[in-house]
């Protein structure tokens, strides 16, 4: 299997495949670069996963937290009521990642939501201080999103895909480069 390898070191980016090696710098911000190298050396199996150092997420008392070892298979805003609601914000901003690459610590207490489409999504949050911080969509275990914010990283990857945007606050703006969907 070929490999992407994000070094933690000053985000140092190298690409291993095959005897080929190549190296370059890149701001916190590297995953699309990543991907660009990757392809630039003849990396193109879309089982390639890339491998970063650990980025940390945890509550705002610290007692639930997760550890994951991937990018982020997906960056996403959602403008639907449910994630306003949850969030207090006029949308949510979640990251999908592999249930493998994510490590959670903690207690967690869990809610049942019922999606507009049916399906369930179970959240789970602190039970000291009530942040979410990871859920499910019953059926999708193979991934587990997390909310952006809990990260706390200010250069972490831009969203790629916007969702209920017919319930998106008319002052909102997404930039044009991001999927957009009803």
């Amino acid at each position: 299997m070929q490999r992407i390898i994000i070094a933690p070191a000053k985000w140092r980016l190298t690409v291993r495949s095959t005897g080929r090696v190549g190296t370059r710098r890149f701001n916190a911000s590297c995953v699309r670069a990543a991907r660009r190298l990757a392809s630039s050396l003849g990396v193109t199996n879309p089982r390639d996963r890339i491998i970063m150092p650990p980025r940390v997420a945890s509550c705002s008392c610290g007692q639930l937290s997760l550890t994951v070892t991937e990018a982020p298979i997906r960056v996403s805003i959602c403008h639907c009521l449910a994630c306003q609601r949850r969030t207090g914000s006029v949308f949510g901003a979640q990251a999908r990642f592999r249930t493998q690459a994510v490590e959670v610590k903690g207690q967690s207490q869990k809610y049942v939501r019922v999606g507009d489409e049916g399906s369930r999504i179970v959240f789970h949050f602190c039970p000291h201080c009530g942040d979410t911080v990871h859920y499910q969509i019953e059926g999708h275990e193979e991934f587990i999103a997390v909310p952006v914010g809990v990260f706390a990283e200010l250069g972490f990857p831009a969203p790629t895909r916007s969702v209920y945007e017919r319930r998106k606050h008319a002052w909102v703006t997404v930039p044009p480069q991001v999927e957009h969907l009803a």
